[in-house]
């Protein structure tokens, strides 16, 4: 035990001695001449760090102001750029504005004859209604120079209104023809004459507008496709929880109260209604199909009779237009029958009434017949042919199905 305590102590004792011996050597080289020129050496390039660490911020410094000031001319000359392109933007605008007014200015003086087959049809009151408005609000015509007359329903009478507009050397004429089927006659008296031609509403056929491309003849049509609104309302009451087809007798029996059979409007959206049920797999049965010329007081007796004939066997009505759909409504009504639990009531045109009749659920789908876009249509081209512009022979706008899901945003339009 004692031998390795002695052990222990020599070896403590040599590692201090080892460690003061190093000691002592380190102070004598610190405190050595050749020390004090190394740590002179040191101490001279760390200042000499310092002094380029310094002057190297210094630079960065300097360039970044130079950076920052470079930076802010960039963005300042870029705001001076956009500034002259805004307002020559602006200039531009204003030259195109001054351009449309001059070339407004140029059909002040321009005459426009419009002949509507009869100015007690609902819709075409809106039609004519927005037509003026847009040609002497929007397009500058004077009031005195857009002449509107009444066709009465009297195809002979407007021929007359016609001719008395040729007569008079009018520069334009829009027609809504009493008969479509007129329009090859009308369209050769107002190319004799010289004077273009823009048919709304009631679309010539297919063979007449032909015509129009083969002959180069300054005639178009503007309007919509019948055949689509027939068969949105096909599509409205497929829509329907029971297809149509409330009685559960797997087919859908209906009556169609037309418009006027000899007018394509009328012909495509009685086919094309019962077209979308038959194209959908849908049996249907026809109880009964009468003409009711567009009339709300026609159409309610036809629905009265049909409904006292044929009582519950009828589900669907179809009606050509939406004057013709509210004299169905008041036939069902006064019949006891409440629309859209049993017995569904479709129309065309989106008149505002019926539009609200489809929001309280007493119209089951109506289909806007937009005469905003259709009127503006009309005008433009007639401006178009008054400018020596070409001008197709159909210009298309669309209708747009209405149902209780859209009906609300239809009616905001239309108020």
């Amino acid at each position: 035990m004692l031998k390795c305590l002695k052990k222990i102590d020599k070896a403590k004792t040599g590692i201090f001695a080892a460690g003061v011996l190093f000691g002592t050597a380190g102070i004598k080289v610190l405190s050595s001449k050749d020390a004090k020129k190394l740590y002179t050496n040191c101490t001279a390039a760390v200042l000499r760090a310092k002094e380029c660490v310094m002057k190297t911020a210094t630079t960065i410094q300097e360039n970044a102001e130079d950076i920052y000031a470079e930076a802010q001319q960039i963005n300042e000359d870029r705001a001076a750029k956009a500034a002259q392109e805004f307002d020559g933007e602006v200039e531009a605008e204003a030259a195109e504005t001054a351009a449309n007014a001059a070339g407004t200015a140029d059909v002040a003086d321009k005459k426009v004859g419009i002949s509507i087959y009869k100015f007690d049809d609902n819709f075409m009151t809106l039609y004519r209604q927005e037509l003026q408005r847009y040609l002497t609000e929007d397009l500058g015509f004077k009031p005195e120079n857009v002449v509107i007359q009444d066709g009465k329903g009297d195809q002979a009478e407007q021929t007359n209104q016609i001719n008395n507009f040729i007569t008079q050397k009018y520069d334009v004429l829009i027609l809504n023809l009493v008969q479509a089927s007129s329009a090859p006659e009308i369209t050769d008296m107002c190319k004799e004459a010289g004077i273009p031609v823009v048919y709304i509403n009631r679309e010539p056929d297919e063979a007449e507008e032909q015509r129009w491309v083969d002959e180069k003849i300054n005639a178009t049509y503007v309007g919509c496709d019948a055949r689509q609104s027939g068969t949105y309302q096909g599509e409205e009451i497929l829509e329907t929880e029971t297809k149509g087809d409330i009685n559960g007798d797997g087919k859908v029996s209906y009556i169609m109260i037309q418009g006027d059979p000899e007018n394509v409007d009328a012909q495509y959206r009685t086919e094309f209604s019962v077209k979308a049920l038959t194209d959908a797999g849908v049996e249907v049965e026809e109880l009964l199909k009468q003409r009711g010329d567009w009339d709300q007081a026609k159409a309610q007796q036809i629905a009265q009779d049909a409904l006292t004939q044929y009582g519950d066997k009828i589900e669907v009505i179809f009606c050509n237009n939406d004057a013709m759909a509210l004299g169905a409504l008041q036939a069902i009504e006064a019949a006891g029958r409440k629309v859209n639990e049993d017995i569904y009531l479709a129309g065309v045109d989106a008149l505002t009434e019926a539009v609200q009749n489809v929001i309280d659920g007493k119209q089951t789908g109506t289909v806007f017949n937009d005469h905003f876009s259709q009127a503006k249509a009309a005008a433009d081209a007639a401006v178009q042919f008054i400018s020596g512009e070409e001008v197709d022979a159909k210009i298309p706008v669309d209708y747009i199905k209405v149902t209780n899901a859209n009906a609300q945003e239809i009616l905001d339009k239309l108020k």
